[in-house]
C-alpha cells in the first residue's frame, strides 16, 4: 500500500523534475519546430526523458530510458530527497538506501548540485523539502551548509527559529544569508512604499488656505473648472487647494505589532524590513513590536531590519491582549496614530481584553489594521471568529501581500476604506464597511 508520505513524496519530485531542463513540464512536447518523423522521435524521447526523471530509480524498467550525464546527476539529487531514503543520523523508515545522510559536507554537495540542475525557484522548493522531510534544520547550524545554499524568505525563517542555538562560527555566516535576503526584499519594495506613503500623507496634509509656494494647481484647476471664462479662456480660483508648509514635520505614528510565533516566520521578515522602510520617512514615528507570550521594543534596532530579525525569537505561545495593551499604552495622539497587528490571532491571553482594547482603539480614533499574514503564501490559517469579532468591530481583518502592504498603509494614513482583496480571491475575510455585508 503506497503511504501518504510517499504519494507526496512522488509529487514534490514530479514538481521538481518538471523544472529541470528547461522546455515542458512532464508529459509535453520538446520545442521542435518540424513536424517529420524525427523531430517526433525527440519528442517521444524528451518525454520519456522526463517521465523517467519523475518516477526515479525504479522506473528505468517502465520507460526503458536510461539516463546519463547531466540527467543521472539530477536524478541522483531526486533520489536523495524524494527517494524515501535514511533521515539524517541513519534513522530511515524503507530500505532504501538514498539519502542526504547527516553529513555537513554531503548536504553543502548536494546543496551545490541542485544549483547546478535546477532553475532558482525548483532550488528553493527542494531546499525547504530537506528541510522539512529530512529534519535537516540542525544542519543550518553548519557554516559550510550555509554558504552553499540559496537564501529565500523561507530560509531566514528557519534561520531565525534556531537563532539561540547557533555557534558563534555559524552566526555570522547566517547574518550574511539574512542580510541578502533583506536587501533583495527591500529594493523591491522600498521605492514604492516610500512613494506611495508619501503621497498619501501630503494629500492628508491639504489645506483650503495655501501659501502661494504650496498651491497645488493642478487640484485647484480641476476643482475650479465651473469656473472657466471661455472668453478669457481662463479659470478663475474660487478655492485654492495645497498643502501645509508641514513637510518635516511628523504627521502620522505607526504601530507595527507582530505576532513572532513560528507560523508567522514569512510574515516577521516581510515586517522588519517595512518596518525599517517606514522609520526611514520622517513625516512618520514608526515603532515595532514584537510578541508571544512576552512583549519586546524593538524599534531602536529599526535602522537595520537584520537587527530586528535576529531580535526576535519566533516560536512559543501567544498573549495579542498583552501587546496590544503595551501599544495602547504609547499611543500619545490616537487620531493620527495607525496601529498594525500583523498575527494569525490565536490568542492565548485573555481573549475577551484583547477585543476590549481593538475597541477602545478604534474609538478613540486610531486606525487598527489586522493583518492575518504579510507574505506571498497565500492564505493562512487563522482564528475565523477573532477576525470576525474585530472585523465587526470596524478593525478589519485580512491577509496581505507584500505588494499591496503600501496600499494598505496609504489608506489607512488618510482613513479612507482599506484595498481588501476581493472575496472570491485567495483571501480569508473581507471586513464588513458601511453599506457591505461582509463575512467569513
Amino acid at each position: 500500500m503506497t503511504t501518504s508520505r510517499e504519494t507526496t513524496g512522488a509529487k514534490e519530485r514530479q514538481m521538481a523534475a518538471a523544472g529541470a531542463g528547461g522546455a515542458k513540464g512532464v508529459g509535453g512536447h520538446a520545442g521542435h519546430g518540424g513536424r517529420g518523423g524525427h523531430d517526433a522521435h525527440d519528442a517521444h524521447d524528451e518525454r520519456l526523458r522526463r517521465w523517467r526523471l519523475v518516477l526515479g530509480p525504479d522506473g528505468a524498467e517502465s520507460t526503458g530510458h536510461a539516463l546519463t550525464g547531466q540527467d543521472a546527476a539530477r536524478d541522483g539529487a531526486l533520489s536523495a530527497l524524494y527517494g524515501g531514503g535514511k533521515k539524517p543520523g541513519g534513522r530511515g523508515g524503507t530500505e532504501r538506501s538514498a539519502g542526504l545522510g547527516a553529513s555537513a559536507p554531503a548536504v553543502a554537495r548536494w546543496l551545490g548540485d541542485i544549483r547546478t540542475y535546477f532553475p532558482g525557484p525548483v532550488v528553493q522548493v527542494m531546499q525547504r523539502d530537506a528541510i522539512d522531510r529530512l529534519g535537516l534544520s540542525a544542519l543550518l547550524l553548519e557554516p559550510e551548509m550555509l554558504e552553499a545554499v540559496e537564501p529565500d524568505v523561507h530560509l531566514v525563517g528557519t534561520l531565525l527559529s534556531l537563532n539561540k542555538a547557533m555557534p558563534e562560527t555559524t552566526r555570522e555566516t547566517a547574518r550574511a544569508v539574512v542580510r541578502k535576503v533583506v536587501e533583495d526584499l527591500e529594493r523591491r519594495l522600498a521605492s514604492r512604499t516610500r512613494a506611495t506613503l508619501t503621497g498619501a500623507l501630503d494629500r492628508s496634509a491639504a489645506t483650503a488656505r495655501p501659501r502661494p509656494g504650496d498651491i497645488d494647481w493642478d487640484r485647484t484647476i480641476r476643482a475650479n473648472l465651473k469656473n472657466y471664462l471661455p472668453e478669457h479662456r481662463t479659470v478663475v480660483p474660487e478655492r485654492l487647494l495645497g498643502h501645509r508648509r508641514a513637510a518635516r514635520s511628523v504627521r502620522k505614528e505607526v504601530i507595527l505589532c507582530i505576532d513572532q510565533s513560528g507560523s508567522m516566520a514569512a510574515s516577521v521578515v516581510h515586517a522588519a524590513v517595512f518596518g525599517a522602510v517606514l522609520a526611514s520617512m520622517r513625516t512618520l514615528s514608526t515603532r515595532l513590536v514584537v510578541f508571544d507570550t512576552a512583549v519586546a521594543d524593538l524599534t531602536d534596532q529599526l535602522d537595520d531590519p537584520v537587527d530586528v530579525l535576529f531580535g526576535t525569537q519566533l516560536g512559543g505561545g501567544t498573549d495579542i491582549n498583552r501587546a496590544l495593551a503595551y501599544c495602547q499604552s504609547r499611543i500619545t495622539r490616537p487620531a493620527d496614530t495607525v496601529v498594525v497587528l500583523i498575527s494569525d490571532l490565536y490568542e492565548g491571553g485573555i481573549r475577551d481584553e484583547m477585543l476590549e482594547r481593538a475597541a477602545a482603539m478604534t474609538a478613540s480614533g486610531v486606525q487598527f489594521v489586522t493583518l492575518l499574514s504579510l507574505s506571498d503564501e497565500g492564505a493562512p490559517a487563522y482564528d475565523r471568529a477573532h477576525a470576525a469579532a474585530l472585523g465587526a468591530l470596524g478593525a478589519p481583518a485580512f491577509a496581505c501581500t507584500p505588494d499591496l502592504f503600501p496600499e494598505v498603509m496609504a489608506a489607512a494614513l488618510e482613513k479612507r476604506p482599506l484595498p481588501v482583496p476581493d472575496p472570491g480571491a485567495d483571501v480569508p475575510f473581507r471586513p464588513p464597511y458601511p453599506g457591505h455585508q461582509g463575512g467569513l
